[in-house]
């Protein structure tokens, strides 16, 4: 992020966030006013190649048989919603505020242009002390009051099967990397975290090359993020070299890194604190807190506009900013029973947000991958292909729960099916004025291309119970993308490792047990082809495809993990 041409920003000054002691008084919550103000002022509404684009996808669409006319829900823009009030931070938590501000101050000093960001990274830490601090010493609300809601949404909300912290045990960073590198000759790239942020940073930059696809060093987040890779990755070292870098030569992205990485550091630093409170018996961590729709909105922006940097003509881009959410919407919704059980609190499903609401917003994220599996959705943003590849990434890593948890006890019908039947949709105004979702009859290509016809057929012949299935999404798909043109033998054994592997273990009797072995195998197989998918030629066309069908396809493995509710804090080290 860069305050370059955006003007001046409202400030509230550090020294209002920071008073000189524990006692005077901090108000969180008009941080998060400031802040949600601060996104407000600067969103740019959709241009008109951006309109263009998208009602070229819907002629297209439409010419196959998907009416523009249906069921149509509303989600509001999150950012114009009310903020509730939380707690001051305590003395510790001031503590953590103004070690943090001394070192944005450096930053800001050195390098003016970076202002904009140390500006949301000191209010976004501000919110993050009172929300923790009102979650560990507020009384608990009264527990919502669930109320049979009638919309296609929530008719389809499932129910998860139950799952203990024994059931995460492997999706801590410093479990099993990526054995077939982005890079092989670079250390740094042994953790799959990284694998993935630079897959996505090639993807980007095949036809605009902004300099990032090799920048590796300037993405001080990742290290100090998850240093539970640290006995692969030098900080040190690493931390010193970008230091280095800026001394000679100034670079807006390092020094944005920079911040990033002070922002990881205070984020961490707080999670552990309370975690550690909780653990001594001090507080009592309740699977509540005070993040609602709005909030949860403005917390999860800092940590996606740091992971995902857009060029600066298209930062403030409402695309680009839907984009940034709700591929933090996919993360969270497969991530959350870990998250449940180790006790984050930016996870929006811990959130007292109606059901109604987080299906909605599980609703989005289903919507916008679809949207990016088309061809339109990739001309006019460099950052079109975040959503395709974050759920790729997921399901290829073993690192979440996609495979694992969305196996539940039998297929749902695939009949009126509104998830099946969820438009595509960039979800623009999903911060700001707000967007609609449309539930009509889905169009399905009329014939399957060459490639795609082989792996029908190849699923016939192997598969024949999962066959029509699988026939009809690849149909729904074609209508969606167009003719594919990837890499037939390398989609066929990630998707018959995966999806298909996924139901064929729904359509048989529940094993937790066969549930597992799906899951892990995700993991090996996303090991063994991961890097096929750099490919120039054919890795956007078989991401696109993976895309689909990890998060689109009937049954929807990553709707299933709407169902969940929390239970108990049991507590583990804390891993993203």
């Amino acid at each position: 992020m860069t305050s370059q041409g955006v003007g001046a920003v409202p400030k509230a000054s550090a020294d209002s966030l920071l008073p000189a002691g524990p006692s005077a008084l901090l108000q969180p919550a008009e941080a998060g006013k400031t802040l949600a103000g601060l996104f407000l002022e600067r969103v740019n509404g959709s241009t008109e190649q951006y309109r263009a684009c998208q009602d070229s996808a819907r002629q297209r669409l439409g010419a196959l048989g998907s009416p523009h006319s249906g069921t149509t829900l509303r989600v509001e823009g999150a950012l114009r919603l009310a903020q509730r009030d939380v707690l001051p931070p305590d003395e510790e938590g001031y503590a953590r505020l103004r070690h943090l501000d001394s070192g944005l101050r450096l930053i800001e000093a050195a390098f003016p242009q970076v202002g904009t960001d140390a500006e949301i990274c000191r209010l976004t830490c501000a919110m993050l002390e009172g929300a923790w601090r009102s979650r560990a010493l507020t009384p608990p609300r009264e527990e919502e009051q669930i109320t049979a809601c009638d919309c296609p949404l929530c008719r389809q909300l499932p129910t998860p099967p139950a799952r203990t912290l024994d059931d995460y045990r492997w999706r801590h960073s410093a479990g099993r990397p990526l054995t077939v590198k982005t890079w092989p000759y670079r250390r740094e790239l042994d953790s799959v975290l990284t694998g993935g942020w630079s897959w996505t940073r090639q993807m980007n930059d095949l036809e605009r090359d902004l300099g990032h696809r090799h920048r590796f060093e300037d993405d001080i987040l990742v290290f100090h993020e998850y240093k539970r890779v640290i006995d692969t990755i030098d900080t040190t070292r690493l931390t010193q070299h970008v230091e280095d870098r800026l001394a000679e030569s100034f670079s807006t992205n390092s020094a944005r890194a920079l911040v990033s990485g002070l922002f990881a550091a205070h984020k961490r630093s707080v999670d552990e604190y309370w975690l550690r409170e909780h653990h001594a018996g001090s507080v009592t961590l309740p699977q509540t807190n005070p993040l609602g729709q709005s909030t949860y909105s403005v917390l999860q922006m800092l940590d996606c506009l740091f992971w995902h940097v857009a060029p600066d003509s298209e930062l403030w881009q409402e695309e680009n900013l839907a984009a940034l959410l709700l591929c933090r919407v996919i993360d969270d919704m497969a991530d959350v029973r870990a998250d449940a059980l180790t006790g984050e609190i930016s996870n929006f499903w811990l959130a007292e947000m109606p059901t109604h609401t987080k299906a909605l917003y599980a609703a989005c994220a289903i919507a916008i991958v679809k949207y990016g599996c088309m061809p339109e959705a990739h001309r006019p943003m460099w950052n079109t292909w975040l959503m395709t590849t974050t759920i790729v990434w997921m399901g290829l890593t073993g690192r979440h729960a996609l495979w694992f948890d969305g196996i539940t006890e039998g297929l749902p019908p695939a009949q009126g099916c509104a998830l099946c039947d969820l438009q595509p949709n960039a979800c623009a105004g999903i911060l700001t004025h707000g967007t609609t979702l449309t539930i009509s009859p889905r169009p399905t290509a009329p014939a399957l291309s060459p490639k795609t016809a082989e792996l029908s057929a190849r699923c016939r012949a192997q598969y024949p119970r999962t066959w029509p299935l699988f026939d009809a999404e690849l149909h729904a798909f074609e209508a969606v993308h167009g003719p594919w043109y990837g890499n037939t033998d390398n989609a066929w054994e990630i998707l018959r490792r995966t999806y298909i592997a996924a139901v064929e273990a729904s359509s048989a009797a529940p094993s937790p047990a066969r549930a597992r072995e799906v899951q892990q195998d995700a993991g090996v197989v996303g090991s063994e082809r991961f890097h096929t998918l750099h490919d120039p030629r054919t890795g956007r066309e078989d991401t696109a495809l993976l895309a689909y069908m990890f998060g689109c396809a009937h049954p929807h493995f990553l709707w299933n993990a709407t169902g969940y509710r929390p239970t108990g804090v049991t507590g583990d080290w804390l891993d993203g």
